[in-house]
């Protein structure tokens, strides 16, 4: 399987062999169930549609509690579908998934929506310096925009210019993360650095190679 669905449990630091000290990310990776194996012959495409985290029967429309129960599973928060799989996941509709498909040591893929900051000025949003020392009487100048366009021409701000705005709430991959270390019997896997995302979030986990 070329991936799972996770959820950020934290971050913590990990000591190698050489007693370096390295910053990393618990991820609570699975149980996914098999929910849908899409075909040439019936949806034009091929993939495997992965589901994760319980959800109450009661919160689920009444369409997705007959599609969960066609894999024999009670309905699930998230689904996701990964159009890059082993052949013998093709037959195992309805199984679940566990971190027995990753190594330690390989590199991964991690999917997440980043942390919302709101409505952010361009010193945080873009990274603007502003005035600096502030001398010469910048009054009130320390974190301004500054010019955002011409007069006569063109009259106007041209599209993609960096102002203030809402920042964060993005989707954002990082890529080539390691995996450190696997805990089969809980489901955890702790990878190398940071992830986007606040602790909870969901995450998609796909191989990079």
């Amino acid at each position: 399987m070329s991936g799972l669905i996770g959820k950020k449990i934290g971050m913590t630091s990990i000591y190698d062999a050489s007693g370096k000290n390295i910053p990393c990310t618990v991820i609570e990776a699975g149980p996914c169930v098999i929910t849908q194996v899409r075909t040439i012959e019936n949806d034009g495409y091929e993939a495997i549609q992965l589901s994760y985290d319980e959800k109450k029967e009661k919160h689920t429309t009444k369409a997705l509690q007959k599609h969960f129960e066609k894999a024999g599973t009670t309905p699930k928060k998230i689904s996701y579908e990964f159009s890059r799989f082993d052949a013998e996941h093709r037959k195992k509709f309805g199984e679940v998934i566990g971190v027995d498909v990753f190594e330690e040591g390989e590199f991964i893929d991690v999917v997440g929506t980043s942390k919302g900051k709101g409505f952010q000025g361009v010193v945080k949003r873009h990274g603007f310096a502003g005035v600096g020392d502030a001398t010469h009487g910048q009054h009130n100048r320390l974190r301004a925009p500054g010019s955002v366009g011409a007069s006569s021409w063109p009259s106007r701000v041209f599209k993609g210019m960096r102002m203030a705005g809402r920042m964060g709430g993005d989707r954002v991959k990082m890529i080539n993360l390691q995996i450190i270390k696997i805990f089969p019997e809980k489901n955890l896997i702790v990878v190398k650095g940071s992830v986007p995302g606040a602790s909870g979030s969901y995450l998609i986990l796909e191989r990079w190679n």
